[in-house]
């Protein structure tokens, strides 16, 4: 298998960027969570919401290809912009990606 890396930029001031491992066949939700990187995910990870809404900075040809229904809860996430994903539907194929992950402190209840 395959390891790659994924490097999380924070629009939350005062947080970090970090660098992390992210394996072939592994979503950008998956690494978050691993590694106690705070990322809403209502639906539970399944392409039902829109709360694990990131920006993919670099190596978007480095994950899965969008589907139609992951660009149509894309339509609904926060201020989504021509390079939002869901970070729930970033499954590693190949190589290094680079993201930012928007300010979490707006949603309720976390």
């Amino acid at each position: 298998m395959n390891v790659y890396k994924v490097k999380i930029n924070f629009e939350e001031k005062g947080l970090e960027p970090k660098e992390l491992d992210i394996a072939e066949g592994e979503s950008v939700l998956d690494v978050c969570l691993e590694n106690g990187i705070e990322l809403q995910h209502n639906c539970g990870g399944v392409c039902g919401c829109s709360t694990c809404h990131i920006y993919v900075n670099s190596g978007e040809d480095n994950v899965q290809e969008i589907s139609d229904k992951e660009e149509d809860f894309i339509d609904r996430a926060v201020n989504p912009r021509i390079n939002s994903r869901l970070g729930c539907q970033c499954v590693m194929i190949d190589g290094n990606i680079e993201i930012t992950i928007p300010d979490q402190s707006q949603f309720l209840g976390h």
